[in-house]
């Protein structure tokens, strides 16, 4: 047999994915380039990796087990790089990161620089709700979280970032007066909501309950590119973080909507464990951030000031 590892990697991904397509796109190949890598590695087997079923694709009983030790060999290759990076004196591994939806707006900005200067190091990062935030920092499955609203049950290291600001945001329909939106108003206006467990969620919720508004609750939504779709569709308004919708205020797509005691004011933070044994990778990325931090937000997020 003579398989590569190019094939390991492909087939590898087309087993996760369940799909060609997305497996190409995963990869950065063309369609054509890894049905053909997938064509040679099943070749050299005699009993069938996969199968097609109504245009679907499944993994067979035995690919489930090549697909096992695919795996592993894609593991080690990466350990030995690893090993050979750190001989040479270099930042190699992995650096695990999770963070909540809208910091994916922010995050990438404090990790471009670190990444371009250690290409040995390995980024992963999950981008989910607070709530599995907050439980992969306390499982201690992760390096860093980037959150807004720091977990009281956990004793963890913070750096803060930058200003997070929630505002209520409607479609361009949506007509404004002169002054602030009374109370009145608001209550007739239909409320798109993030899911449970969404820090955003929260911040809304206390708004309306410290303020007394009683709101239609029109949607929920598992995601903030969902809402910001959502209210530009004129399906409703809602409260949301300016960091997502600076593209969509710019086109007019989206308005903010004067209310008083709004914007919410909280701040993103880097947070860890105080516990944690920091990776040497970890222990350069804080280095990093705190050296770079107000660069970063100087050159990126100056638009901020605007609102």
């Amino acid at each position: 047999m003579n398989y590569t590892l190019h094939q390991l990697e492909v087939f590898s991904k087309v087993a996760e994915l369940g799909s060609v397509t997305k497996a190409s796109e995963a990869l950065f190949l063309t369609q054509p380039a890894v049905s053909i890598q997938l064509k040679k590695f099943q070749d050299q087997f005699d009993i069938p990796l996969f199968e097609v079923v109504s245009r679907k694709l499944f993994i067979t009983e035995f690919g489930e087990e090549i697909v096992l030790a695919s795996r592993k060999i894609l593991e080690e290759v990466k350990a030995i790089n690893y090993k050979a990076l750190s001989y040479q004196g270099e930042l190699a591994g992995k650096l695990k990161i999770a963070i909540v939806s809208t910091a994916k707006y922010a995050m990438p900005y404090f990790l471009t620089d670190f990444i371009k200067a250690h290409p040995g190091v390995e980024l992963i990062m999950d981008v989910t709700n607070k709530a599995e935030v907050i439980k992969a920092l306390e499982n201690n499955t992760v390096d860093f979280a980037m959150i807004s609203t720091l977990p009281n049950h956990l004793n963890i290291e913070t750096i803060q970032l930058m200003t997070n600001k929630l505002y209520l945001v409607a479609g361009k329909t949506v007509k404004q007066g002169k002054g602030n939106l009374s109370k009145s108003q608001i209550e007739k206006l239909p409320l798109i909501y993030r899911e449970q467990g969404s820090a955003t969620r929260l911040s809304m919720e206390k708004f309306l309950v410290s303020h007394k508004i009683s709101t239609q609750k029109k949607m929920e939504l598992t995601s903030n590119e969902a809402v910001k779709q959502a209210v530009i569709a004129g399906l409703g308004v809602s409260i949301m973080p300016l960091i997502g919708i600076k593209n969509e205020l710019k086109l007019g797509d989206l308005q903010v909507i004067s209310v008083k005691d709004l914007p919410i004011i909280t701040h993103w933070n880097l947070a860890w464990l105080k516990s944690k044994n920091l990776s040497l990778i970890a222990k350069a990325f804080v280095t990093h951030t705190k050296t770079n931090k107000n660069v970063i937000m100087q050159n990126h997020f100056e638009w901020f000031s605007k609102y």
